[in-house]
C-alpha cells in the first residue's frame, strides 16, 4: 500500500474517533438535560397540585362546616 493511503487511512480514522467523541458528549449532555427537565417537571406538577383553584375544594369545606353552621343557626 502506497504511503499516501495509510495517511488517508489515519486521518479518516482521527476525523471518526474526534466525531464519535463529539458525539459521545452530545449524550451525555442530553441526559443531563432531560434529568433536569425530569426535576423541573416535577416541581411544576407539585406547584400546579398546591394551587389548586379554590372551587374544588369550596365544596368540601362547606360540608365540613355544615355543623357549624347549623349551630349557628339555631341560636
Amino acid at each position: 500500500m502506497p504511503a499516501a493511503a495509510w495517511v488517508t487511512i489515519v486521518l479518516a480514522v482521527l476525523i471518526i474517533a474526534a466525531a464519535a467523541l463529539g458525539l459521545i458528549r452530545v449524550v451525555f449532555h442530553l441526559r443531563a438535560t432531560a434529568a433536569t427537565l425530569d426535576g423541573v417537571v416535577a416541581g411544576v406538577r407539585v406547584v400546579a397540585d398546591r394551587t389548586r383553584t379554590v372551587p374544588t375544594v369550596v365544596p368540601s369545606v362547606n360540608a365540613s362546616l355544615k355543623p357549624v353552621r347549623d349551630f349557628t343557626e339555631a341560636i
